[in-house]
């Protein structure tokens, strides 16, 4: 299939484009096999002509409506054949498209001429809902500043766990999946007990959903314990065993060690999976293991909290009263908060009960990875930097098998309903946004970033979020053909450092408590509302931190700023050490 087959008019001259924060802009209207290009000439004051050029990625358009005008066919100064007026086209007929983008934007085309209008709509319909990864941007972007090599780090994360390996001795680097062939959605290589052979994981990984069997996911060098994931069990109605895995759980405690099993199901939703053939870890099998059940919501309750919420957002002229009720009906700030106390208690299990934390729902590629991501964010200070933060991204989301494809595939004004699309890690970037907003000086990224993350999580045109595993990049060649997303953040890097950032060596516990969780602005009423007065503030601030920057560079010490920023550090950490769970 050729994209000029989808597309039924390239052009369109005289189209308007209105969107909120920006004046409606006339121009010509082109499209291609992945933009949507708007080209206007505009006069200055001193009478040159400026060009402006607005493009949007079309896989970014989530839903699309239209409409047209002056829908008479019939112009009353016809001539008539037979008594009746010739049907004849109106030269002043005009549609409007509105695009829905999966960024939350909301933009209108007015575009002149019915039958133009009707084409150009349906060729971004059939250009935005194209299923082969192979069509899409990414295989297809190519920056002359960049090359493809470039960015993408195969031994990224043979390294990180290489090192664990050498620094602890119990631990090793299994190649049980370097074919895909034992675990479809985990990464070639994974992170096992060095006590335990790969025909014990094989048998273990038939024991779980989706074969995604134990494997460590996080090592807290403070006190030894360890942080793993995997899917529910099969035990099944009849509670069925599997030695193997029992071995291979019994292998992750030394003796007199304790463990949890932190379960983001209810009890409830856990004994209706054994029904059905999964089911929990049973006290008796597992010795040392003691069950905890944190439930997350998953899947379409999350999806429908995000479109109620985005909804709630848009409504023009809401009250007071309307609006706080409406946020509250969507329920996404109760997600945010019970995604925030979870993580907490798997810290919590780490740093304070000095045990190790196995973290898995049902087939452990949405809450699971919500769960150790977060909790790795709040304990360990490395994953609060830019860098690695990025690869804590690579670790705990892409490369665990997070299926962006699928859950990422529509944003929240689309029409379509599908079961597999759900928020997750939008809801992990706002965890992460309510981190950075009660530690303003401990996260080295700012807010900025995470916005980029969560529109190129929905299309971009890098392929670091394609696909659903490391099996289907593979397959698709992804890392041979497209470009990764982290050297370009990189060059970009000053856009999206936070200036207030002291380094803080030590957990940062969040308040929970609901007067403490906010809706984030920046987020979900960007394109409502004008940020210019935050980006004032933020420019005053950035102003302010570089002369302090210079001041320091120039008298070879500390600034009063920077002590400051220290203590005040500290002092958040002091302030949140009560358990608020």
């Amino acid at each position: 299939m050729e994209f000029a087959e989808l597309i039924k008019t390239a052009k369109v001259d005289n189209v308007v484009l209105s969107c909120p924060g920006l004046q409606p802009v006339v121009g010509t209207l082109c499209i291609t096999s992945h933009h949507l290009l708007l080209s206007s000439q505009t006069e200055a004051a001193n009478g040159e002509q400026n060009q402006i050029e607005l493009w949007l990625l079309i896989r970014n358009v989530d839903a699309i409506e239209k409409s047209v005008q002056n829908l008479s066919w019939y112009h009353p100064s016809s001539p008539r054949t037979n008594g009746f007026p010739r049907e004849t086209r109106l030269t002043n007929a005009s549609g409007t498209i509105t695009l829905k983008c999966k960024d939350l934007k909301i933009l209108q085309l007015e575009i002149p001429g019915m039958e133009e209008c009707l084409n150009i709509a349906s060729s971004i319909e059939a250009l935005a809902s194209l299923e082969s990864v192979m069509m899409m941007y990414p295989f297809f972007y190519r920056p002359q500043s960049m090359k493809l090599e470039n960015g993408w780090q195969p031994h990224a994360l043979e390294k990180y766990y290489q090192q664990i390996a050498s620094d602890t001795g119990t631990w090793r680097l299994s190649s049980v999946n370097e074919d895909f062939g034992t675990c479809s959605s985990y990464p070639p290589v994974v992170m096992v007990p060095a006590s335990v052979d790969d025909t014990t994981l094989k048998k273990s990984a038939y024991f779980r959903h989706g074969r995604r069997f134990p494997i460590l996911s996080y090592y807290h060098k403070k006190n030894g314990t360890v942080m793993l994931r995997s899917s529910q069990p099969l035990v099944g109605p009849h509670r069925k065993r599997c030695r193997e895995d029992e071995q291979l759980l019994g292998a992750v405690l030394a003796e007199g060690d304790r463990g949890f099993v932190l379960d983001t199901r209810s009890t409830q939703a856990a004994k209706q999976a054994q029904v059905m053939g999964g089911g929990m870890e049973h006290r008796s099998s597992y010795p040392g293991w003691k069950r905890l059940h944190r439930a997350l919501e998953r899947g379409r309750p999350l999806q429908e909290s995000f479109i109620k919420l985005v909804e709630t957002c848009n409504d023009p002229s809401p009250n007071m009263d309307r609006w706080l009720s409406k946020l509250e009906a969507s329920k996404w700030l109760s997600h945010v908060k019970e995604s925030l106390s979870t993580a907490c208690l798997a810290a919590q299990c780490m740093e304070r009960e000095k045990a190790c934390v196995l973290v898995h729902g049902a087939e452990g590629t949405d809450t699971t990875l919500l769960v150790t991501a977060l909790a790795q964010v709040i304990l360990d200070p490395d994953c609060r930097t830019m860098v690695g933060f990025q690869e804590l991204l690579e670790r705990e989301w892409i490369q665990a098998g997070h299926p962006f494809c699928l859950r990422c595939a529509h944003s929240a004004y689309s029409h379509a309903r599908l079961k597999q699309e759900s928020p997750t890690f939008l809801l992990f970037l706002d965890c992460v946004w309510q981190l950075e907003r009660q530690f303003p000086l401990s996260l080295e990224f700012n807010e900025h970033f995470l916005l980029t993350l969560f529109e190129h999580s929905y299309a971009s045109p890098y392929g670091t979020f394609l696909c659903n595993n490391e099996k289907e990049r593979k397959l698709c060649e992804v890392k041979a053909k497209t470009h990764s997303l982290w050297p370009w953040l990189n060059s970009e890097r000053q856009k999206y450092l936070n200036p207030l950032y002291t380094c803080n060596p030590l957990v940062i516990w969040p308040s929970v408590e609901p007067q403490s969780i906010l809706l984030w602005q920046g987020l979900f009423l960007r394109w409502v509302r004008s940020s210019h007065y935050v980006d004032e503030a933020w420019t005053e601030i950035l102003k302010v931190a570089g002369n302090c920057k210079a001041h320091t560079t120039q008298l070879g010490g500390t600034t009063s700023t920077q002590t400051e920023a220290q203590t005040l550090s500290e002092a958040e950490n002091e302030a949140q050490t009560k358990d608020r769970l």
